[in-house]
């Protein structure tokens, strides 16, 4: 089995996001770029799968600040191949980089014909979720999305366990080659210190491939962005349930809501 799992490099929150002096981008000066949570989960789905049936992980990640200690960190947990494209539109939408991958798996040596294509449904700036449904419609295969699970059976055809609202989970049967959006992996992502990964670093290599030609940038120009503006416009209601519930309607009365 050949697992191609899609990474894309997220801003960190931990510290709070600044906007940058020409009023239209993030500050990256402080910035640290983390692997997206759900590329995270849709890696470790892949080594799972990897240690349950056998074959061989390949991790492909559009090129972005920090990313070589991302691919070099999926290398130590198992990984077989590292993939790093280049040169891609720095601002590319989320469409641009579907369309940067979806060339790329075709065009770069080694990584098509896969069985699974794996992502995550989301990332930070991406919540849309749109990358897998999109590579899935640009490769012509098959889809399913919000994945928590994944098996194989013996005709070839996969079983993805899907989540629902309200805590309800489906199966569907779904034949390979495909694309699945994961959610979140059966188990959480594995640990790997940083020693390995350091050990790693010298004894394999990442490699570099150009982005396919006539990759697009963002459709949607940035006009301005700006913090959230710090207000004082709560109003506390405190009394009884029945006093409170008079104040609130009579509040909502005042502006027309009632």
């Amino acid at each position: 089995m050949h697992i191609l799992v899609l990474l894309r490099m997220a801003p960190a929150v931990v510290e709070e996001l600044e906007v940058a002096a020409d009023g239209k981008s993030l500050d990256t000066e402080f910035l640290r770029m983390i692997v997206s949570e759900s590329d995270d989960h849709a890696l470790e789905e892949a080594l799972i799968l990897k240690e349950r049936y056998g074959g061989k992980v390949t991790a492909v990640a559009l090129d972005a600040p920090e990313v070589d200690d991302t691919l070099f960190a999926a290398l130590a947990k198992g990984a077989d191949r590292a993939v790093k494209i280049v040169e891609a539109p720095p601002d590319a939408s989320t469409n641009a980089a579907a369309k940067v991958f979806s060339d790329a798996l075709r065009q770069i040596p080694g990584l098509m014909p896969a069985d699974l294509i794996l992502a995550g449904t989301q990332a930070i700036d991406d919540l849309d979720g749109l990358i897998a449904p999109l590579v899935s419609h640009h490769l012509g295969l098959p889809f399913v999305g919000i994945v928590t699970g994944v098996t194989c059976d013996a005709a070839g055809a996969a079983v993805l366990t899907r989540e629902f609202p309200s805590g309800v989970h489906g199966e569907f049967d779904c034949p390979l080659p495909a694309v699945v959006g994961v959610q979140a992996a059966e188990k959480p992502p594995r640990y790997v210190p940083v020693a390995k990964v350091r050990a790693v670093m010298k004894s394999q290599s990442i490699e570099s491939a150009p982005s396919p030609p006539g990759a697009a940038a963002a459709a949607l120009e940035v006009v301005q962005l700006a913090k959230p503006e710090v207000a004082a416009h709560a109003e506390m209601l405190e009394g009884s349930p029945e006093d409170v519930a008079g104040k609130l309607c009579g509040i909502l009365g005042e502006r027309g809501l009632l």
